[in-house]
This record gives C-alpha cells, sequence and structure tokens, in this order.
C-alpha cells in the first residue's frame, strides 16, 4: 500500500481547518490503496520520510517565512533521507537520495505575504529532488469555504497520484 505523509504546523484555527480539509480529500472513500500518516512538524522523523511514497506539507508565513516547526523537520531530516547541498548552497547534483522524484504539495497560510515561506520550502524540497505535483495552496486571511474545498482538492490529488 502507499503511504502518504501529511506534515503539518497548525497552531491557529485556520491552519487547522485547512489541515483538516488536506487530510479529509487525501482521505476520500473513492481513493483506495493509500495510507495516509498525519505528523505534527515537530513530531516527524526521517523514517516517517523514507517510508512515505508522497507527501502533504502545511505551515503558516511567519515573518515572511515557514514556521519554526516546519523548518525544523527540514533541519532535522534533509540530510537523513538524502538531501544535499552543492558549494553554493543550492541543490546538489545528487539531491534527493532515495526520495527523489516523489511528489509532494504544499499549503500555506498567512495574513500578508506568502512569498518568503513558498520560496524557503520550494527551495528545501527541491534539494531532495521532490516534484511539485499540484499548485501551491496559497490562502492570505481569512480561511473560506473555497480555500478548505482548494485544501480538499490538494489532498485528494497528491493521495490519487500514488494509487
Amino acid at each position: 500500500m502507499a503511504r502518504l505523509l501529511v506534515v503539518h504546523h497548525s497552531p491557529t484555527r485556520s491552519l487547522q481547518a485547512l489541515t483538516d480539509a488536506v487530510v479529509t480529500g487525501a482521505r476520500d472513500d473513492a481513493i483506495e490503496g493509500v495510507e495516509v500518516i498525519v505528523r505534527p512538524a515537530l513530531e516527524a522523523t526521517a523514517e516517517d520520510v523514507l517510508a512515505a511514497d508522497g507527501y502533504l506539507l502545511g505551515t503558516s508565513a511567519n515573518f515572511g517565512y515557514m514556521s519554526g516547526a516546519l523548518k525544523h523537520f527540514f533541519d532535522s531530516t534533509f540530510l537523513a533521507v538524502g538531501g544535499a547541498l552543492d558549494d553554493s548552497g543550492g541543490a546538489g547534483d545528487d539531491s534527493g537520495g532515495q526520495t527523489s522524484g516523489r511528489p509532494y504539495g504544499l499549503w500555506v497560510h498567512g495574513r500578508y505575504d506568502l512569498t518568503g515561506a513558498i520560496r524557503a520550502v520550494t527551495s528545501i524540497v527541491g534539494a531532495l529532488g521532490w516534484r511539485k505535483s499540484y499548485d501551491v495552496l496559497e490562502v492570505l486571511g481569512p480561511v473560506d469555504d473555497a480555500a478548505e474545498r482548494d485544501a480538499y482538492e490538494l489532498g485528494a490529488t497528491i493521495a490519487a497520484l500514488l494509487t
């Protein structure tokens, strides 16, 4: 059975609503053969990453960057899962190791600018060799029904890619 790892930092009602919608979409009854593993960013491990076939990542945009919790997840798993950097700090030629090519999706919520948070996450997953498989879900301000529907679609799409 394929395994989808959902790593999130959801400290607010808005982020929790998006996370819940993503997970519900990933667990849609029409999608068979995918086990969905949900981990708060501070609890996810390199073993979780290595055991997964795809990834969903959720974060707030804080002061122009991803949450500290998601950054901690990357800091504590990057080298153990085969991430590599070249001398300039960019993705190395052998980036990704065992996880290279695996699909991922990302949702980001904030009150102001999301650009720095998205850039930071996509840079790191690029150095892991992960493949962006759905548009980044960018939610500014209040989370409305449309944002929750979009989050559901994000989760369902990444899960369906693993079947």
